[in-house]
């Protein structure tokens, strides 16, 4: 499955963030905590190159906390600061703050030693689609003015907002790069909602998921789907899940596409519970493959 989007809307995205740069202190890189490294996008470091830059881990609520550790050292050996936080719930917003004004202090320093008056921090928050930016601004403003949707692509302009006397926030239209060079990164977003549905072959990526459960989370997939044993054949265990949960055509034959549907839906509503669909180890290891 080949998965290619990039509408012109997101072209104009990326002209308008780089036009935007200078007016900014410090980048809030928005991913998803379930794939940290497949909700980076590699256009956003030929954007903003050696501009200060602040990793927020969002929905880390709906992520493998010790998977989520291992993601803030790996940032950190790095030498980019990286926190986890939850924006649906308002969890570790202070820490945001808190963080922006620890990376810029040697740069306001400086302007308070020329006489200059502190003032707000301004700060650009960047993101793939469904990454939850808009959720994020709300929470931080703490009132609605960012539209939200839990689709992708719902916020379509840039737009200022004061985060009270220590803060301003620009938003940006989410931007996607423009191929996979990894048809698996495709997946994981695919799984995770980035990418809409439509756009897909949901069986393929059914089946993606249902091996990515097999070989991190078997008990799981055992559990919710009561297996005694997984079955190697990829029918086989679509057959299973469409009779225990009644994926039937109006001839009683199993629903194909009711199954891919179910399975989907039931992984990102967590029904599985906590999952991470990569750790830094693996990262690490098709790098120095590659």
């Amino acid at each position: 499955m080949t998965i290619q989007w990039f509408p012109g809307h997101m072209a104009k995205a990326r002209r308008e963030v780089t036009e935007k740069l200078k007016l900014v202190d410090i980048i809030f890189e928005l991913v998803d905590a379930r794939i940290p490294y497949s909700s980076r996008n590699p256009m956003i470091d030929e954007i903003i190159q050696h501009k200060p830059r602040l990793v927020l881990l969002n929905k880390a609520d709906m992520a493998d906390k010790e998977a989520t550790k291992e993601w803030i050292a790996f940032f950190d050996n790095q030498g980019v600061k990286a926190i986890a936080i939850n924006s649906q719930a308002g969890e570790g917003m202070k820490k945001i703050t808190q963080a922006a004004q620890e990376l810029l202090k040697e740069k306001f320093d400086r302007m308070r030693a020329k006489g200059v008056k502190p003032r707000a921090i301004r700060a650009m928050i960047v993101g793939i689609p469904n990454a939850g930016k808009s959720t994020l601004i709300n929470r931080i403003a703490k009132k609605n003015i960012a539209k939200t949707g839990n689709t992708p692509g719902v916020t379509k302009a840039q737009q200022w907002i004061k985060v009270g006397k220590e803060m301003e926030l620009l938003d940006t239209p989410g931007i996607l790069w423009p191929k996979f060079e990894d048809q698996e990164v495709g997946m994981k977003l695919a799984i995770t909602g980035a990418i809409k549905d439509t756009l897909l072959n949901l069986q393929d990526l059914t089946i993606y998921a249902l091996r990515f459960l097999e070989r991190r989370y078997p008990e799981r997939l055992q559990e919710r789907y009561k297996l005694p044993e997984i079955p190697e054949d990829a029918v086989a265990l679509f057959d299973h899940i469409g009779k225990l949960r009644g994926c039937l055509t109006s001839g009683g034959m199993i629903d194909y596409d009711k199954v891919a549907e179910l399975v989907i839906r039931e992984i990102r509503s967590e029904k599985f519970g906590p999952l991470s669909f990569e750790r830094p180890a693996e990262i690490e290891n098709l790098q120095e493959s590659e």
